[in-house]
């Protein structure tokens, strides 16, 4: 009876939202009346006062027991929750429309567009292999080439942030073009160097768990072949230099297995 009784009580008390049976003092771990503001075993103080009850003998105020967990933040348009919202690739958008604007400034004749490229040994005219990365004198190499700078910088920007494009580029584009005209003689312009370079240092986490025979998400075949016609161009467009490429590939690679052993 008397079981069933304090059943029915603490039954009572759950769904009507009555007064809480006990609380824990946290000096002596002790169960004490709700009602009282100094714990009767070791004298410490619960609360500063009396709790209030309404008619009915309930506490009107509830007793914490434990913080408040922190909310989250409101969701993005378009954000589905419990997924990261992605960031906006403005890096690589920002490379690729360089690249467009590089393309019509050689069609254009408000001045020499000799003057943006590599034309030889650029010792004294460093600026020409920045610029010379962005200029293309062949439709189709800048198509390819910006294609494929659209969609692997925006895959590596998304998994590592804008700054590791924007070195990618640097490296494989300006320093491509630097290492062609200081080992050869021509005109050398584009960014088949940098298009490389963002192409295998995105493929190289793939790539390493294809050789474990390990499961992976990309797709190595379609790579495969963009990185073919890439590197092939100098057959169509003589300004791509396979020098260029050669460095974007080696920059490309190694980057790429930096990252995958950081990650690990």
């Amino acid at each position: 009876m008397l079981i069933t009784a304090s059943t029915q009580l603490y039954t009572y008390c759950v769904s009507t939202g009555g007064p809480d049976l006990f609380v824990v003092c946290k000096n002596c771990g002790s169960e004490v009346s709700p009602y009282i503001t100094e714990c009767p075993y070791c004298g410490t103080r619960l609360r500063k006062r009396a709790p209030k009850l309404d008619r009915n003998g309930r506490i009107t105020e509830r007793i914490s027991r434990r913080p408040l967990t922190p909310s989250l933040s409101r969701l993005r348009r378009g954000e589905i929750p419990g997924i990261r919202h992605d960031a906006h690739p403005y890096t690589t958008g920002l490379l690729v429309l360089l690249g467009v604007i590089g393309t019509l400034l050689w069609r254009t004749s408000f001045f020499n567009p000799f003057d943006l490229v590599v034309l030889g040994n650029p010792t004294g005219q460093w600026w020409r292999v920045f610029t010379g990365a962005f200029v293309y004198d062949n439709t189709g190499y800048a198509v390819i080439s910006l294609l494929i700078i659209a969609i692997y910088g925006w895959l590596l920007e998304r998994r590592h942030g804008p700054v590791l494009v924007v070195a990618l580029v640097l490296i494989g584009g300006a320093g491509g073009l630097a290492v062609a005209g200081k080992l050869s003689a021509g005109m050398f312009m584009g960014g088949n160097g940098a298009a490389l370079a963002l192409l295998c240092a995105w493929a190289v986490p793939d790539l390493t768990l294809m050789l474990r025979k390990h499961d992976y998400d990309g797709d190595l075949l379609g790579t495969g072949v963009m990185a073919a016609v890439i590197a092939l161009m100098p057959l169509a467009a003589p300004s791509a230099s396979p020098l260029a490429a050669a460095v974007g590939v080696v920059a490309g690679l190694l980057v790429g297995f930096l990252l995958t052993r950081i990650h690990h």
